[in-house]
């Protein structure tokens, strides 16, 4: 249920979407979920970000902000997902 909670954060799920291409400094975290979503504020971004690499699912590096072993195999779990999601958003 932790787990869910987390992911239930707003942008959570985007974070972690947009970090499994590579590493992202800040802004170009942002911008990539900016592009895909809607407005992200540096504030909530920010605090996600703190919650992830809390988690072990996000760590900071020279690059930016990257995913943690554990945060890969976390996307490649939920990935499946994606597909079947969309068709169930389709069926609303």
């Amino acid at each position: 249920m932790a787990l869910f909670d987390l992911l239930g954060r707003r942008w959570a799920m985007g974070i972690i979407w947009n970090l499994y291409a590579g590493p992202s400094t800040f802004r170009d975290l942002q911008a990539a979920c900016e592009r895909k979503s809607g407005t992200i504020s540096p504030s909530i971004l920010n605090t996600r970000l703190k919650d992830l690499q809390e988690a072990k699912l996000v760590r900071r590096t020279l690059e930016g902000y990257e995913l943690t072993e554990e945060g890969r195999e976390l996307y490649r779990l939920l990935a499946p997902l994606d597909p079947w999601s969309r068709r169930w958003a389709n069926v609303l």
